[in-house]
């Protein structure tokens, strides 16, 4: 349960229809089981103490009888266990049976929270047996204990505030009007368990999984569906123990179908609170039923995580989703680009050239934007700007790619101006300092601008969303553009979405672009080696973008302490990274991400792409003077 991780569990248990006893046995086994793996709850299916296939059975007292005294036996069994368990056995109350869950702890039946919306066809015939519980609310004696009755409970842990847990039974989740929706919203539940038996046919499970992850999503929860299996009567449907553990749209965990066993995911609670407070839809409904809180406590352990972190949170695991987003954000900035073109009466662009991934990326989006509206290709007007730094490679590969596309490619050589200008404010070129290196980075603007002036264009910006992350731009240099098409693209990104666009062109372009994918990241301002090499290698000065890239997404996407980023980059990067480098690219990311908000505070227009970005208009707001000390002496902690 440390950095609000929790090992959760959907257990189907092996069970004989009626054979209370046998079956308890069971469900004990699987709780010991579940604690020992480190979860801190379990989940079992929908009446698992009887059986849901007990049909008439249901009626006899003695049936009931034996499934009371069931639970009380796996209260007792389980109270030296830390584990929360919730099971599905059938309740009676006077004239009365609800399908219920019972929410058990260390031996204390917490709660019983009985199901509110009985199917009653196909089938289903719940209604001969069952009453509704949408409207019981009451204290009643069962297994040994006084308990209340109720379906709107939600089971609040002391120890772990964002640890809220709600309960509804199998069909709840179908109807218009789910109770987990009131738990939710009104009981601010961040996990919502479902006691199911959900019977099998073919194509059910691919609707009952989107089922699943959509309403997870929408109610930015954790949803555990644990559902009965083979072992229930198979009179008139089988039942497939297809168990979901669904976080916030994405399915963390699922079984294999028609297999008894255990399904276990790490959720993050921290993670959807924080995700509800920057959503301000998401808030409580106008409902009368009331809410009641149930407090336990629970011992915060160090939970050994099975969850894993993609190492690169904004690229998608898959190739065939990967290429979809390719085409998905190149056909926004390109939209984007076209669509300011359009609206600005525009139809000439001009882009400096470097040979670059960055620049290769605006040349890719410019050359699609100018066809997307079909003007030519040589209202592109692509510029290489060659100075101190400038290597033969990049040079020659700007020229090729450019012509390559048929952009209108010129060379204005910046070097003289850019030793003029030395002498103006009276600096020693021989000084490789800051001012040494943006007085080219402002130059190359201050030429793409006035060319822009003299055809009447628009300067297309090449900065990436890491780039804009660090502060890694010249102010006022390539810092500005008249659109910055790369503005919220990652640079882990950016080599994909480079590379897609080789499986596109001809080889003529797609060889060249290798080449440039080859090429270490550089802004080139500084001499080359005596081999004529680049000499400044960008990750070398400010730490692999691989990392950045992931304290980024985590940081501003989920607003995660800087000790929980850590713990998970460390998990994420062990084979690539000790836990000291680590650390020391992680205090250059927070000191630079915070000192150079001044220049994203006055950013370019430029397209949204993805889910992160650091436009002051759209989805980001600091103050350029915020304090990064307290983040800092976290770190330093670590």
């Amino acid at each position: 349960m440390n950095y609000g991780f929790v090992k959760t569990a959907c257990a189907t248990p092996t069970i004989k229809v009626a054979d209370c006893v046998y079956n308890s046995e069971q469900i004990i086994s699987q709780i010991s089981f579940a604690a020992q793996h480190g979860a801190s709850l379990v989940v079992f299916p929908e009446l698992c103490v009887t059986g849901y296939t007990c049909a008439d059975m249901f009626m006899h007292n003695f049936l009931l009888e034996h499934a009371e005294s069931a639970v009380e036996r796996i209260l007792n069994r389980t109270k030296a266990m830390g584990i929360m368990a919730i099971i599905g056995v059938p309740v009676a109350v006077n004239d009365a049976l609800y399908n219920c869950a019972a929410v058990m702890y260390k031996g204390e039946l917490l709660a019983l929270v009985p199901k509110c919306n009985l199917p009653n066809y196909n089938e289903y015939y719940e209604l001969r047996y069952f009453t509704s519980g949408k409207d019981i609310d009451e204290i009643i004696h069962f297994a040994g204990q006084d308990v209340r009755l109720c379906a709107n409970v939600v089971l609040c842990c002391n120890q772990l505030k964002e640890l809220r847990i709600g309960v509804e039974i199998c069909e709840d989740l179908l109807a218009p009007m789910s109770p987990s929706q009131n738990l939710v919203l009104n009981g601010k539940a961040t996990v919502i368990a479902n006691l199911a038996a959900s019977s099998e046919y073919a194509g059910k499970s691919d609707y009952r999984r989107d089922l699943i992850r959509i309403n997870s999503g929408k109610l930015c929860c954790a949803y555990l569906f644990a559902s009965a299996g083979p072992g229930e009567s198979s009179t008139d449907a089988v039942y497939s123990a297809h168990n979901i553990i669904a976080e916030n749209a994405n399915i963390l965990g699922e079984s294999i179908k028609y297999t008894e066993g255990i399904t276990y995911a790490d959720i993050d609670v921290q993670r959807l609170d924080t995700e509800r407070r920057k959503n301000n839809t998401f808030t409580s409904t106008d409902c009368d039923k009331k809410i009641h809180f149930v407090n336990f406590d629970m011992v915060v352990r160090q939970t050994k995580l099975s969850r894993r972190f993609r190492k690169h949170p904004f690229i998608p695991s898959e190739k065939t989703e990967l290429n979809k987003r390719c085409e998905d954000i190149l056909t926004m900035q390109a939209v984007g680009l076209a669509t300011r073109m359009q609206s600005a009466s525009i139809k000439e662009l001009v882009l400096g050239v470097s040979g670059g991934l960055d620049s290769t990326l605006a040349l890719i989006v410019s050359v699609k934007a100018l066809d997307i509206l079909g003007l030519s290709r040589k209202n592109l007007h692509a510029v290489s700007m060659p100075c101190f730094g400038t290597t033969a490679r990049t040079k020659s590969n700007a020229e090729k790619l450019s012509i390559a596309y048929g952009a209108d490619f010129s060379v204005v050589d910046i070097t003289k101006a850019v030793k003029q200008h030395f002498i103006d404010i009276g600096h020693d070129e021989n000084k490789l300092d800051t001012t040494y290196e943006n007085a080219q980075a402002r130059q190359r603007t201050l030429v793409l601008m006035d060319i822009a002036n003299k055809v009447g264009a628009l300067v297309v910006g090449t900065g990436d969303l890491s780039e804009l992350a660090l502060g890694w731009a010249t102010y006022n240099g390539d810092h500005m553009s008249m659109y910055a098409v790369n503005a919220s693209v990652p640079k882990t990104m950016v080599r994909h979405l480079v590379k897609y666009e080789t499986q596109l062109v001809p080889n003529e372009i797609g060889s060249i672009i290798n080449d440039i994918l080859a090429t270490p990241v550089s802004p080139e301002l500084l001499p080359p080696d005596k081999n004529g090499n680049i000499s400044q290698v960008t990750e070398d000065v400010v730490g692999p973008y691989e990392l950045h890239d992931f304290f980024l997404y985590y940081f501003v996407r989920y607003g995660f302490s800087p000790e929980k980023i850590f713990y998970m980059a460390v998990k994420t990067f062990k084979e690539e990274y000790d836990r000291y480098t680590i650390k020391k690219w992680m205090q250059k990311f927070f000191i630079r991400f915070f000192t150079q908000q001044f220049k994203r505070s006055c950013l370019p227009d430029g397209p949204k792409v993805g889910s992160v970005c650091l436009s002051p208009r759209g989805d980001f707001k600091m103050p350029s003077d915020l304090q990064v000390r307290l983040w800092l002496e976290r770190i330093n902690e670590l």
